[in-house]
C-alpha cells in the first residue's frame, strides 16, 4: 500500500479515536471547525492526486463523514469545479455539525440530489457514506451505493476510511468501497493496514487536524519502522570472532523438501549468525553443502543424533521442510525439550496444533492465517476477521512470541505491557513458496546473536518486508523468488554501520 511518509507510530481503536476527537473539542476546537479542517485536508490531497480533474461527485451518508463530504463539495464549488452531492441519507435527517455542514454547502450553491442517481462518466468520487461507527454488515441503500462506486471505474477518495471497512480489524462488513486514496483523521486505525484494509484503502494520507489534548489514551499497537530497530544489533568490535555471534541450528528438510531448509540456512548465514548448522535427511546434505559450503550439515536419522547437536547451539529454527511423519515428530519433541530460543514454522506448527503445549517464553511461532487457524482450532476466515484477537489468543495459549503473517503482519511476545507491532510493508510478489523459510532463517540469526525474542521477531518481520519491497522495486513483483530477498535483507542489516 503506497503511503505518504508523515504517519504517526501508534495505532488506535475506533473507540479511542472518538475519545481523542472528543478531547480536542473539549479543549476548545469546535466540531464544525474540525470538519472544516478535515475537508481542507481532503481537498488538498484530492487536487494533489488528480490535478486535472474538474468534476466532483460526493456520496454522503448520515454521520460526521457526511459533514466532511458536504464541505469538500463546497470547496470544489468555490474553486469552479462541477460539484454535486448524492445524498444516500436524506440531509434533513442530519444532526449537529453534519447538519450545519449541509446547510453551508447548500448556501454555497452545491447541488444536492437524492440517491439513487446515475454516477457521472468522469471526475472524482468522494466516499463520505459510512464511518468508524459501522456495526454489522452494510445494508441498503448503502450496499447499492458502494456497488455503484466500485463498478464506476472512476477514481475514488475515501473520507477517514473506505465505507464498509471495519476500522479495528480490516474486515469487510459485507461490502466495502475500493478507494484509490484515503485520508484518515485524528489517529491511525489498525484496519487501514491489515486483513482486507490495504486492498480497500489505496494510497493512505494522515491529517491530525489538531494537537491532541487531555491525558494520553492507550494505543492498540504500533507500526514497525527501521529507525526504531536498526540499532538493535551493536556494531561489531575489531576483535570480533564467530563465537560472539551465536550458533544457530536449523532442523528440517524431510524427504522431497530439501529446498526449504537450504533457503533458511543461507538466509541465516547472510544475516550475521556466527555459525550455522543444519540437521536434515541424509539425501539433502550434499546439495546443501554445494549451495552453502559455510554451513555445517548433519545427516540426522533419529532423536539421539539430534540431541548431540542441540548441546552445542544457542538458538534453533525448526519447521522448514520438516514434514509430519515420525522423523519430524521426533525432531520436534527433542527440540521442545531444550530451553533455547527457537522458532517454530511450517510443519512444526502443524505438529504443534495436533498436540498443543505451552512453550518456552523465548520461542517464536510464525504462522500464516491457515496455520494460525489450526493452532486455535477455528477457521481461517475467523482469524482474518480479527487478526489482533487471533494474535493475542495465540500468545496466551502457547505462552510465547507470535508472528501472524499476511498483509499487515502482526508481532507480539509474552512480555506484559509491550504493544503488538504491525508491519505495513511488503507486497503481493512475496506470495510465493519459500518466503516463510527466509523469514525463519532471518529471525533465527537474530536470536543467535542474542537479541531478545520480541526484538528479534519485530526486527526480522520488518527487514523481511522491506527487503521484499526493495527487490520488487528493482525488478517487479511478478517472478520474485524467496531467495531474491537475501541480498536485500543484508543491505538493510548493514545500514546501521553507515551512521
Amino acid at each position: 500500500m503506497p503511503m505518504r511518509p508523515e504517519l504517526p507510530l501508534h495505532l488506535y481503536s475506533a473507540a479511542a479515536t472518538r475519545q481523542l476527537d472528543a478531547q480536542i473539542i473539549a479543549a476548545g476546537t469546535s466540531g464544525l471547525e474540525l470538519m472544516q479542517r478535515a475537508a481542507a485536508a481532503l481537498w488538498r490531497e484530492l487536487r494533489r492526486r488528480w490535478p486535472d480533474a474538474n468534476r466532483l461527485t460526493v456520496l454522503c451518508g448520515s454521520g460526521n463523514n457526511a459533514g466532511d463530504g458536504y464541505l469538500v463539495a463546497l470547496l470544489a464549488r468555490r474553486a469552479g469545479w462541477q460539484a454535486r452531492v448524492l445524498a444516500v441519507t436524506a440531509p434533513q435527517q442530519l444532526q449537529g455539525d453534519a447538519a450545519s455542514a449541509w446547510q453551508l454547502a447548500v448556501q454555497g450553491g452545491v447541488d444536492v440530489h437524492g440517491w439513487p442517481e446515475q454516477l457521472p462518466p468522469d471526475g472524482v468520487l468522494l466516499d463520505a457514506l459510512l464511518g468508524t461507527g459501522l456495526r454489522g454488515e452494510v445494508r441498503e441503500p448503502f450496499a447499492g451505493a458502494i456497488a455503484a462506486i466500485n463498478a464506476s471505474d472512476l477514481p475514488v477518495l475515501a473520507v477517514d476510511l473506505p465505507s464498509g471497512l471495519q476500522a479495528d480489524t480490516g474486515a469487510v462488513l459485507g461490502s466495502a468501497v475500493r478507494a484509490d486514496l484515503t485520508v484518515t483523521f485524528i489517529a491511525l486505525k489498525p484496519g487501514l493496514f491489515t486483513a482486507a484494509g490495504p486492498d480497500q484503502v489505496g494510497e493512505l494520507c494522515f491529517a491530525p487536524l489538531a494537537e491532541l489534548a487531555g491525558p494520553p489514551l492507550p494505543p492498540l499497537m504500533q507500526r514497525l519502522e527501521l529507525e526504531d530497530c536498526k540499532s538493535l544489533l551493536p556494531a561489531r568490535p575489531k576483535a570480533a570472532h564467530k563465537g560472539m555471534f551465536g550458533h544457530l541450528l536449523l532442523i528440517g528438510g524431510n524427504q522431497g523438501m530439501g529446498g526449504a531448509i537450504v533457503l533458511a540456512a543461507e538466509t541465516a548465514l547472510r544475516c550475521g549468525a556466527g555459525k550455522v548448522s543444519v540437521a536434515t535427511r541424509p539425501e539433502h546434505v550434499a546439495p546443501l553443502l554445494a549451495r552453502c559450503p559455510e554451513v555445517m550439515a548433519h545427516a540426522v536419522a533419529d532423536a539421539a543424533q539430534l540431541a548431540a547437536l542441540l548441546d552445542q547451539v544457542t538458538a534453533l529454527v525448526i519447521g522448514p521442510g520438516l514434514g509430519r511423519d515420525d522423523w519430524a515428530m521426533q525432531m520436534l519433541d527433542q527440540a521442545l525439550q531444550r530451553e533455547l530460543p527457537q522458532i517454530l514454522d511450517a510443519d512444526a506448527l502443524n505438529l504443534l496444533a495436533a498436540r498443543p503445549q505451552t512453550l518456552d517464553r523465548r520461542s517464536v511461532l510464525t504462522p500464516h492465517p491457515a496455520e494460525a487457524a489450526r493452532l486455535l482450532g477455528c477457521s481461517t476466515a475467523e482469524v482474518q476477521a480479527d487478526r489482533l484477537a487471533a494474535l493475542e489468543q495465540l500468545v496466551e495459549r502457547f505462552g510465547c512470541a507470535v508472528v501472524l503473517k499476511g498483509v499487515g503482519s502482526l508481532v507480539a511476545d509474552a512480555e506484559p505491557g509491550r504493544l503488538p507491532g504491525l508491519c505495513q510493508y511488503g507486497n503481493p510478489g512475496m506470495a510465493t513458496a519459500g518466503m516463510g523459510d527466509v523469514l525463519s532463517g532471518l529471525i533465527g540469526a537474530l536470536l543467535a546473536q542474542r537479541l531478545e525474542v520480541g526484538q528479534a521477531a519485530r526486527y526480522g518481520v520488518l527487514l523481511h518486508a522491506l527487503a521484499g519491497d526493495r527487490a520488487s522495486g528493482q525488478n517487479g513483483q511478478l517472478g520474485l523468488l524467496a531467495g531474491d530477498l537475501i541480498e536485500h535483507i543484508r543491505y538493510y542489516l548493514n545500514l546501521r554501520d553507515s551512521r
